[in-house]
């Protein structure tokens, strides 16, 4: 099984990416590949880092895409884990890339791990979506179909590279507060996690993703409370929730081409902040 996570527009609140990067942690990992992201970024949108080595050394930390391996625990199968950053350009030859790998190490299955801003309290479980293409795996895995249809990211790319090669593939999507979109959330990602082990039918460690979950809310509650009409909002957002029960209605074109206008926004003032930061070191 490859699962893969993308920072970017497909990663609110940072939810995806964290849900993959405590699974290669927790399953103790090994790092065996990487895709060259010379051809795939531009670096004037997405800025290498520069980064210091006891103090003194400079090193440059570039955009990578990079591949885990590790033993499924209480599973007779492997994973692969992907983690990276949505790319800027070439969508197709990275994600012809991503899918070639997986056919030569013989995945028989890709899970996407994503995250969107949504009208959800930050005191609920986060919701999770699950969908696939394929009727078979939508049946096996008890997901539902996807119908979806609008503006999409670097996993809608890789799925339709999955289709291609035919290699079955699954989405999942957890939704996160949009009033506290700048906060990572664990909440997010133990959902997330939670919803592949059900896929899978075993369970994983998530004691430390609990304990990070807990603490998100309380910090999160604590900001809320400074504002009444906030507060009231989120109580509003609680009994809308608490009505619809585990049932999540699917986002509208509408809503994620709102979503990416916003994201696209937001990247673009806080890459001139970066600028703005970096000439004045310089």
């Amino acid at each position: 099984m490859l699962v893969a996570a993308f920072r970017g527009w497909n990663d609110g609140a940072q939810g995806a990416s964290l849900a993959a990067s405590f699974l290669a942690q927790s399953w103790q990992a090994r790092r065996f590949a990487d895709i060259d992201p010379e051809e795939f970024f531009d670096f004037q949108a997405t800025r290498p880092h520069v980064a210091l080595e006891g103090g003194q050394t400079r090193r440059i930390d570039w955009p990578d895409t990079v591949f885990y391996h590790a033993p499924l625990p209480g599973l007779e199968r492997d994973a692969v884990l992907t983690l990276g950053i949505e790319p800027n350009l070439r969508w197709r030859t990275f994600s012809e890339e991503l899918v070639e790998l997986a056919s030569e190490l013989g995945v028989e299955l890709v899970v996407t791990l994503g995250a969107l801003l949504a009208d959800v309290p930050h005191t609920r479980p986060a919701p999770v979506t699950g969908s696939a293409t394929d009727p078979k795996l939508v049946e096996e895995l008890g997901l539902a179909s996807s119908r979806y249809e609008g503006p999409t990211g670097i996993v809608g790319v890789v799925h339709d590279a999955c289709r291609r090669a035919e290699i079955p593939s699954a989405s999942l999507w957890a939704a996160v507060p949009h009033y506290a979109s700048l906060a990572a959330s664990p909440k997010a990602a133990l959902a997330l996690c939670e919803r592949l082990a059900g896929l899978l039918d075993t369970q994983f460690e998530l004691g430390d993703l609990e304990r990070a979950a807990l603490a998100y809310e309380q910090q999160v509650s604590e900001a809320v409370a400074s504002d009444e009409e906030t507060e009231a909002y989120v109580r509003e957002l609680e009994q809308r929730r608490d009505a619809l029960g585990d049932e999540l209605e699917v986002p509208s074109g509408e809503t994620l081409a709102a979503e990416l206008t916003r994201f696209l926004r937001e990247h673009e003032a806080r890459q001139q902040d970066d600028d703005d930061e970096e000439q004045g070191s310089n």
